[in-house]
């Protein structure tokens, strides 16, 4: 059983065959796929799969915390799942890579720049857009 799929069981989630394969397809993404990318993987295993059955799914993930939606400026809703892991992403805007990183001074700033317009911090999303240096830069 993989990791979504103990998540939906937790959850005391039905799990259908085809949600046991979209679960499977997600917890072997190793990016950040969106609904139509998602439905391409899950065809490949059960071709009877429809892009309407991975848009319900994955509603039904997001809405029980299983998985959380990102959007990175590209016009595409994108899924990763819910991790208590905190993680920032880098997005080149070049090759569309998303680099998921972990840094303690930006960890540390944030905290620093909340409390000192008078908040406590309780949660964020960093994403930095960027493009490769250049050789000479």
């Amino acid at each position: 059983m993989n990791r979504i799929e103990k998540a939906c069981q937790d959850k005391g989630m039905r799990m259908t065959e085809q949600r046991r394969i979209i679960a499977q397809v997600i917890a072997e993404s190793h990016d950040h796929p969106d609904v139509e990318e998602l439905h391409r993987r899950a065809v490949i295993v059960d071709e009877r799969i429809s892009i309407a059955t991975v848009y319900r799914t994955v509603r039904l993930f997001e809405d029980s915390g299983i998985l959380e939606r990102v959007d990175f400026r590209d016009g595409r809703a994108r899924y990763e799942e819910a991790s208590d892991d905190h993680h920032d992403h880098l997005i080149d805007l070049q090759s569309g890579e998303v680099i998921e990183f972990h840094n303690e001074k930006i960890e540390q700033l944030q905290e620093i720049v909340a409390r000192e317009l008078g908040y406590r911090l309780v949660d964020h999303r960093l994403e930095l857009y960027a493009v490769k240096l250049k050789p000479d830069e």
